[in-house]
């Protein structure tokens, strides 16, 4: 899990909307496996390990089903820390005949993906040992092959699921934009990630300290699709950590350069890209 501590800049949180937060708390509970940290009437904080808070689930005011064809999540990803803790999702899911929405090996890593009740896309993974990934020019080589399934749940025979590991932390977003040219600069120039590989003029990922991917990017949703309503369904915000104060100056400035808004409220940075997700600052 390298890649996901200091220096490196990498997904702290996941902010989501839901339609109803009883029905969407007994599924991040009892089918992904999250512990509750905090709860109120409206909004629950999801942990691992019992005290760092990875997804927060909220239900607004006069919430609206998810909304199609708009900029927002595509998926976040969860990261396993190992392929056995990954053998052991997959056989709970089997068990508790929870609908899939496919399996992937990308070489890099082998992942599965499935919705929670509003649609909100989720990837749980574990990566494969970053010495064994392909990098070439300065990309590195992913692709989307089936998911060898009885090589994993094989994997997985010594012990039964309990929920997610303490150190699961948030792998990557990938994200429905609604153009990549200012998106690029946004995230490239403004944010400093590099970037790691491109599908043709459709998609990007980036990430920093040479990781396959903290942050994916599309326009598979359509170009200059709009974003969704406030009260809709989806993702509310994500935060990015940064490995210090000074880091997030020199980023705050480099934003600003280019334009980009960037707030700050009783200590609490924001900032959005040019599809109008929402970015925390976080150190």
């Amino acid at each position: 899990m390298e890649f996901h501590r200091p220096p490196h800049t990498f997904v702290g949180q996941v902010d989501l909307k839901v339609a109803n937060l009883e029905r969407s708390l007994a599924f991040y509970q009892n089918v992904i496996g999250f512990q509750i940290l905090e709860q109120s009437k409206k909004k629950a904080v999801l942990t691992a390990d019992g005290k760092t808070p990875l997804v927060t689930i909220e239900q607004p005011e006069n919430v609206i089903p998810k909304q199609p064809h708009r900029t927002g999540l595509y998926h976040f990803a969860i990261l396993l820390p190992t392929r056995s803790d990954l053998a052991k999702v997959l056989l709970h899911f089997i068990q508790i005949r929870y609908p899939l929405q496919g399996g992937s090996d990308h070489l890099v890593s082998e992942a599965l993906y499935l919705a929670d009740p509003d649609g909100n896309g989720i990837e749980i993974y574990a990566d494969r040992p970053s010495s064994t990934w392909n990098w070439n020019n300065g990309e590195v080589v992913m692709s989307t092959e089936p998911l060898d399934v009885e090589n994993l749940l094989a994997e997985g025979r010594d012990g039964s699921w309990k929920g997610l590991p303490s150190d699961t932390v948030i792998g990557h977003i990938h994200l429905h934009v609604s153009e990549l040219q200012k998106t690029e600069q946004f995230y490239h120039e403004g944010l400093g990630f590099d970037i790691v590989s491109r599908y043709g003029r459709q998609a990007l990922f980036i990430s920093t300290g040479g990781y396959h991917h903290h942050i994916g990017l599309n326009t598979w949703n359509g170009v200059g699709i709009p974003a969704p309503s406030e009260n809709s369904v989806g993702l509310k915000k994500f935060s990015l950590v940064l490995p210090s104060d000074e880091a997030r100056n020199q980023i705050i400035d480099r934003l600003r350069k280019i334009n980009a808004s960037v707030t700050e409220e009783n200590d609490i940075y924001m900032t959005k890209d040019p599809s109008d997700n929402q970015i925390q600052l976080l150190v």
